[in-house]
């Protein structure tokens, strides 16, 4: 993809991750088959699935002035990130534990540190950037100021805006409406119809989100609204279009710690540069189940060619 760049609003944290046969009991050590310590985030891997998949990125990323922030520029400079990303702030670096069971499900806890001092100050600062981009995408692990200027800005000079709010908190009304794309899973998807007086233990089943949750979001903000459900894949709702199904692909999983990001951030490029929604959401799909199959998330997420090939398959 070439043209005008992805301008993520990321987030930084140094992720330890451990496979584990089952996850542990309160009080229980466990022997984990490998440990994995590596720079992480969502905002970090968002951007490095966006530059993956031969996109120009830019953005802003928050790291404190500990030992931790020293993973940060490394990190950048090997996946091909511009340095001048980096915020660097009073405090602790993000940091994140994740566990890994045998079928490749995964539990985490994230501490977001620095993270949340990124301010609608910092992003002022690119306002001029943000204005040149194709998409302004942002997550949840840094805080509502800097998403609402980023977002509030990018309306203002006709750019869209990506939202994936995780880790999950209630979605700030502006916020919303100055979303264009809405990303959610389905426990996510439960504690927003909770917020809207909908039914949560129906609202992430494809027959409630295409008839009550999906359009109740799109009726506050967004043109489109995706439900991601793991290996079954994702559900796509618009105002425009009747509702996209896009089964999961079939694949070996071993660790599934990343496969969201790279599943939102996949879908924003592809939509960014113009392609119909279903061959975006395949993509997107392909990006996340391929993100499954290694262990970690920065050499797992996969890059252009092998998402091509597993769409041809």
């Amino acid at each position: 993809m070439t043209g005008k760049p992805i301008f993520v609003l990321g987030s930084f944290v140094v992720s330890c991750s451990a496979k584990v046969a089952r996850f542990p009991q309160p009080g229980e050590s466990l022997s984990a088959e490998i440990v994995t310590i590596e720079a992480g985030g969502k905002g970090l891997n968002h951007a490095i699935m966006a530059r993956r998949l031969d996109a120009t990125v830019d953005g802003l990323i928050a790291v404190g002035d500990d030992l931790a922030a020293a993973f940060a520029q490394p990190a950048l400079e090997r996946i091909g990130l511009p340095a001048s990303m980096l915020v660097r702030l009073a405090g602790r670096t993000g940091a994140g534990v994740g566990f890994t069971d045998a079928g490749g499900e995964t539990c985490l806890a994230v501490a977001s540190g620095a993270n949340l001092a990124l301010s609608a100050g910092h992003v002022r600062e690119r306002a001029p950037a943000i204005a040149a981009a194709a998409l302004v995408t942002a997550q949840f692990e840094i805080g509502d100021g800097a998403i609402a200027a980023a977002f509030a800005l990018a309306r203002r000079a006709g750019v869209e805006t990506l939202l994936n709010p995780s880790p999950f908190r209630a979605i700030a009304p502006a916020i919303l409406a100055a979303t264009s794309i809405l990303i959610v899973n389905e426990t996510e998807a439960e504690s927003l119809a909770a917020a809207l007086g909908l039914a949560p233990e129906k609202a992430a089943t494809p027959q409630g989100f295409v008839a009550k949750l999906g359009p109740a979001l799109l009726e506050r903000g967004p043109r489109l609204v995706v439900l991601t459900r793991g290996a079954a894949g994702a559900i796509a709702a618009s105002a425009q279009a009747a509702p996209v199904m896009q089964p999961g692909f079939a694949v070996e999983a071993v660790d599934s710690l990343g496969a969201g990001d790279a599943f939102a951030a996949t879908l924003g490029v592809g939509l960014a540069a113009g392609h119909p929604l279903p061959e975006a959401l395949r993509a997107a799909a392909a990006a996340g189940a391929l993100t499954t199959t290694r262990h970690g998330v920065l050499d797992a997420l996969p890059d252009a060619a092998a998402v091509a090939a597993l769409v041809r398959r």
